[in-house]
């Protein structure tokens, strides 16, 4: 009978490694709504525009603290490639979340901010598993 010791170790380092990417996910998300709140809510710019640029530069902000604390950054792939998936990974993450935020604000009515936070949860699972299987491979323990 194979041990399970090995796979409760993995799963433990996966989940320590999703708890890390939480926390680094909550602060490039804070950059992202906080932003967005400011130039869409507060200043009155249009919603869509706003919610790319945002999105684009939480993306920047999320790879750096991911590098730092979640993934080994090159072990992958060479650090331009990396990179270059990371936005990649993060195009398909802003297509879903300008697809959920106009869903949100024009089907479903919903409050901006509410919007914007449904967006963000939902994307940030896509984030962390493509990241995780398509760019960085296993976490750091």
């Amino acid at each position: 009978m194979p041990s399970t010791a090995s796979s409760s170790t993995t799963f433990s380092a996966e989940r320590r490694a999703l708890a890390r990417y939480f926390l680094v996910g909550g602060a490039a998300a804070c950059v992202d709504v906080g932003l967005f709140t400011l130039f869409a809510r507060e200043l009155g710019l249009p919603y869509q525009p706003v919610g790319a640029a945002t999105f684009v530069l939480a993306t920047l902000v999320n790879y750096v603290l991911s590098i730092r604390y979640v993934f080994h950054s090159g072990r992958k792939l060479g650090r331009r490639w990396e990179i270059a998936m990371v936005y990649v990974v993060s195009g398909v993450g802003l297509a879903v979340n300008a697809a959920i935020l106009w869903a949100g604000v024009e089907v479903a009515r919903l409050d901006l901010l509410a919007a914007k936070l449904l967006a963000t949860g939902t994307v940030f699972f896509w984030n962390y598993l493509a990241r995780r299987l398509l760019v960085f491979g296993a976490p750091r323990t």
